[in-house]
């Protein structure tokens, strides 16, 4: 079976107190991908006995590690488990699971890609602050790729087996997503292309942990640190702002 096949990918979906949200995440998810790896990052609310009783594969931390510990346990479960390749999703009610299989779709057009649902549908919804933030790490992290990438901020992301196999980098909460990206073009050679969905900032379950200022500040300084390491700068530099990011919308080409 393929690697894009709902049946041989796992949904890892990291969560620090999303009791409002997360079971209708979850049931949504099982309706379309029957595999889902919940890592509970230490919450202290309900929403472990939520999802009580469905039949998910649950990884507990006693105390909150940050989204980038969440994804790496998830990650290294997933291949312990055998999949082929994960889909991952915030436990916040941002992400929708029926946007899922337009990323299974761009996967299958773009083998080897790593997949990104790009928030580029109705972005006036964000923030303006965030807004600025995802734009100021678009610009560095694509640089950090030597690719254009659209939203490298988002979490709804398609990742085949190359990049499971990075799960041991060194980085830490939002930073190990850019690491992610980065390492991933880098040295698996994947490519990245985008779907766009929507943003969704309605505030109808709980503010965002990503503080804008403290998150870009950390992992502009990590993508410069890996600029450096990669060399060849000014070619890098040009080759991720020469062109525009690729973008699939499975809806576009089918219509």
């Amino acid at each position: 079976m393929s690697a894009t096949d709902p049946a041989r990918i796992a949904v890892v979906i990291p969560a620090l107190n999303e009791e409002k949200a997360i079971r209708g995440i979850v049931d949504a998810v099982l309706a379309i991908c029957p595999n889902v790896i919940l890592v509970d990052d230490g919450s202290t609310d309900a929403t472990l006995e939520r999802v009580a009783g469905l039949p998910i594969t649950v990884i507990r931390h006693a105390t909150p590690l940050g989204k980038g510990q969440g994804l790496r346990d998830g990650f290294r479960k997933a291949r312990e488990l055998g999949f082929d390749a994960v889909v991952t999703m915030d436990g916040d009610g941002q992400h929708l699971a029926e946007d899922i299989p337009r990323l299974l779709a761009a996967a299958r057009r773009h083998p080897e890609h790593i997949v990104i649902g790009a928030r580029i549908r109705n972005r006036d919804n964000q923030p303006v602050a965030r807004r600025r933030a995802n734009a100021v790490a678009d610009w560095g992290i694509s640089w950090g790729c030597g690719v254009p990438v659209a939203d490298t901020q988002s979490g709804q992301r398609y990742y085949p087996l190359g990049a499971l196999e990075l799960a041991d980098l060194e980085a830490d909460d939002f930073v190990f997503e850019a690491a992610l990206l980065i390492a991933a073009t880098r040295e698996k050679k994947l490519g990245v292309v985008s779907v766009p969905i929507d943003s969704r900032y309605d505030g109808a379950f709980r503010g965002s942990h990503f503080r804008p200022v403290r998150d870009v500040t950390r992992i502009t300084w990590y993508t410069i640190r890996r600029v450096v390491h990669y060399g060849h700068v000014v070619d890098s530099y040009r080759r991720s702002h020469a062109t525009p990011p690729l973008i699939h919308d499975p809806d576009v080409a089918r219509a």
